[in-house]
């Protein structure tokens, strides 16, 4: 995982309808640069950048977040396999969904949740978003509240024009502020529509909605703390107190409210909240929270990572081993050793425990691309045919990973076989959205591809697709 400055802000892009939940190892470079480290499974994406996010990858958090939302999804009519979740690297308390039912959980938000139900509560809300289809009627909204402001404007320009300046200013403004409070009153009622969907589908998962009103009893406290007086008619969502009043109005109402959590899905919390806290948190924060003296699983889970960055690889090891140690089973402990060693410049010792690792989870493709990036970094030979077929798994379930594309182009090089390492190197300039140099290394493939394989034509449709895009891009 490349390491990036914790505290950076990075905000999605303006161009993206979205709801938000509060205020809320060296060898040869193919094409395209690409350096990434992997960090205990954790890796931030290249392709994110392009739309303005730094998104996190990590197998375990993901697979929690997708057992927690995929019954919300199921209990409002929708296809889990069609929704996408991404770990966002920022450190605001925030979430959204986006066009395309995708949603976005920032870290901060993952630290902000004080257990799985309250996270949950929140992926329950944007969830409501997508059950009411508010991300089509968001750019409806829009359009309609540009109609003041664009009237507005006519009228200003003139009577600026006629020399009213004063007069001409005042009516802009007005159009705008008219336009900015019309949006807003209807992004409320969509947010408190979501709220009111979201104990309903906690309701059918028989899931308690204690965690959602605490996460808004918790952010209206500090939304009162910050402002004595606001005006509740220049915010896009309901007030703190109100929004809370309404949701503890259905909590008391559900069968499920004191149902609590299952412990092994909080301590399953507990773990990842400590790992992405490692990760992100300054390396003295993890260690004040986290001391030599705290020896339970969450610590010492937080402690690896933390010495990890630090660097201090021998106390990593030392953290990592004792949890094997306690749990010789869990495929996320060796991940974590396979980028130790991988990072202490022995990936021998680190494609063992990538082995390891995958062997125990073997449908997990992130796992198989850490695998192969350490079989490559070995720089032998007789691993390169097996890298190219862990990424092959792995590209088989996540064909639009560019880091998977990337390893991939350097196995086939290793193998001599150029002209599907040029493939494979349009493949990953394709998915990032860079189509002039995926016609490229495209056409350069065919000429050396055998014509009428299912490679060859591959190559046929990148360039197909891709070279109409990359002259309007060149525009």
């Amino acid at each position: 995982m490349a390491f990036c400055n914790p505290l950076i802000r990075i905000r999605p892009s303006v161009a993206w309808t979205s709801h938000r939940f509060g205020r809320w190892a060296s060898r040869r470079v193919r094409g395209m640069a690409m350096a990434t480290a992997f960090l205990g499974g954790m890796f931030l994406t290249d392709p994110a950048a392009a739309q303005g996010l730094m998104l996190l990858r990590d197998t375990e958090t993901e697979r929690a977040l997708r057992s927690y939302e995929d019954p919300l999804l199921k209990a409002g009519g929708l296809d889990p396999a069609a929704v996408k979740i991404y770990i966002v690297n920022d450190n605001s308390v925030n979430a959204f969904v986006a066009e395309g039912q995708n949603m976005f959980i920032q870290s901060g938000m993952l630290l902000f949740a004080k257990n799985s139900l309250e996270l949950k509560g929140v992926m329950a809300h944007e969830t409501g978003h997508m059950v009411a289809g508010h991300l089509t009627r968001d750019t409806e909204a829009m359009h309609k509240a540009m109609i003041p402001m664009l009237l507005s404007m006519v009228v200003g320009i003139a009577a600026i024009a006629a020399g009213a300046g004063q007069a001409g200013m005042l009516i802009l403004m007005g159009g705008q502020g008219i336009a900015e409070n019309q949006f807003n009153a209807f992004s409320r009622v969509q947010e408190a529509t979501a709220d009111q969907i979201a104990l309903k589908l906690l309701d059918k998962t028989h899931q308690s909605a204690r965690g959602l009103v605490a996460t808004f009893q918790r952010l209206a406290d500090e939304e009162a703390r910050a402002m004595d007086r606001m005006d509740p008619y220049a915010s896009d969502h309901p007030m703190g107190r109100e929004r809370v009043e309404n949701l503890e109005t259905g909590l008391e109402a559900s069968p499920y409210k004191d149902v609590p959590e299952d412990p092994a899905v909080e301590h399953e919390y507990e773990m990842i909240q400590a790992k992405l806290y490692g990760y992100v948190a300054p390396v003295q924060a993890v260690l004040n929270k986290y001391p030599a003296s705290d020896t339970s699983k969450v610590a010492r889970y937080a402690r690896a990572m933390a010495y990890s960055r630090k660097p201090d690889l021998p106390k990593a090891l030392a953290e990592i081993n004792s949890l094997i140690k306690d749990e010789p089973n869990n495929p996320y402990f060796y991940e974590v050793l396979g980028q130790i060693y991988v990072s202490m410049a022995k990936p021998d010792l680190g494609v063992v425990a990538y082995q390891r690792c995958v062997d125990l989870m073997p449908d997990a493709s992130q796992l198989r691309v850490a695998l192969a990036a350490a079989q490559l970094a070995t720089e032998r030979p007789q691993l390169a045919q097996p890298a190219v077929n862990n990424l092959k798994i792995a590209l088989q379930q996540e064909s639009d990973d560019p880091f998977a594309w990337y390893e991939a182009a350097q196995g086939y090089s290793m193998l001599g076989n150029e002209s599907m390492a040029d493939l494979a190197t349009a493949e990953r300039y394709f998915s990032v959205g860079a189509m002039a140099p995926a016609v490229q290394f495209a056409a350069r493939a065919r000429h050396g591809l055998e014509q009428g394989s299912p490679d060859w034509q591959r190559a046929n449709d990148i360039v197909a697709i891709a070279m109409p895009i990359a002259k309007q891009q060149q525009r």
